[in-house]
């Protein structure tokens, strides 16, 4: 399914749910304006999450704050949930992404069963039960704060080039539809063009400007999509010049038009 704008409500869906058959939805650079947990029980692929790839497999508990830039590989073997956390205990969450890799099974299974409560209350129609699942939320929040301190958060293992490129993801994040350019960018963080995309190839094996295109273009097929707002005003909504560079900025991205991606959906 398309991804949902946040909500005061907590919710949860199956990850292989999030694409809605369109990979662009999960695989593209793009952040959300709410907290989200990824919890997968099947299949591997790497996750991006500002600016830093990784690779994940089964019983990997990934938490990414509200407003992260972030993408994922979900292929045909995936399997897991994730929740979204909307508006609601925002202050019992973490303030940065976390990456824990669960190999012990007690622990698997007091998450597991903390999902499916939460699951269960979210489905029930009788008194209390959001108030319910909204405590269960609660203990999750307890679960990754104590696996965290347990196993040591991958997430939070810092390097001067991670540290670097996670402000970059985040002023980008800011900026993207203005049409700033990577010099621009890099020189609000005091760095050189150069300095910054040899950081990013290093965390994320991706240039600077393949992950700032990626983003952009990430907003441009989500408008396409959802809206029917007219192609030469996406393109001007985030960032390009020209309605002739946005189509050659999308087509060298995707293959096709955005006339012809907005008509195949």
């Amino acid at each position: 399914m398309p991804e949902a704008s946040a909500t005061l409500f907590l919710r949860m869906t199956a990850i292989p749910r999030l694409s809605g058959g369109e990979r662009w939805r999960v695989e593209g650079m793009r952040s959300l304006d709410e907290p989200c947990f990824l919890w997968f029980t099947k299949g591997q692929g790497r996750i991006t999450i500002a600016g830093q790839t990784r690779g994940y497999t089964a019983h990997n508990g990934i938490f990414i704050p509200k407003g992260v830039m972030h993408s994922f590989e979900v292929g045909t073997q995936v399997f897991g949930t994730a929740v979204f956390f909307g508006e609601v205990g925002s202050e019992l969450l973490p303030k940065k992404p976390v990456h824990l890799r669960i190999r012990d099974v007690h622990a698997q299974q007091e998450l597991n069963a903390t999902l499916d409560a939460m699951q269960r209350e979210l489905d029930a129609t009788q008194a209390g039960s959001l108030r319910a699942a909204q405590a269960y939320m609660a203990l999750l929040s307890v679960w990754i704060e104590r696996q965290s301190l347990r196993l040591g958060d991958e997430g939070q293992k810092n390097s001067a080039a991670r540290t670097l490129v996670a402000r970059f993801t985040a002023l980008m994040e800011q900026k993207f539809r203005s049409g700033v350019g990577v010099g621009e960018l890099a020189g609000e963080l005091g760095i050189t063009p150069t300095h910054l995309t040899r950081c990013c190839r290093h965390t994320s094996g991706r240039s600077a400007i393949d992950l700032l295109q990626d983003r952009r273009i990430f907003e441009a097929r989500k408008l396409l999509t959802e809206t029917k707002t007219p192609i030469n005003v996406i393109g001007a909504s985030i960032g390009f010049t020209s309605a002739a560079y946005f189509t050659r900025a999308f087509q060298n991205r995707t293959g096709t038009s955005p006339r012809a991606f907005r008509r195949g959906v």
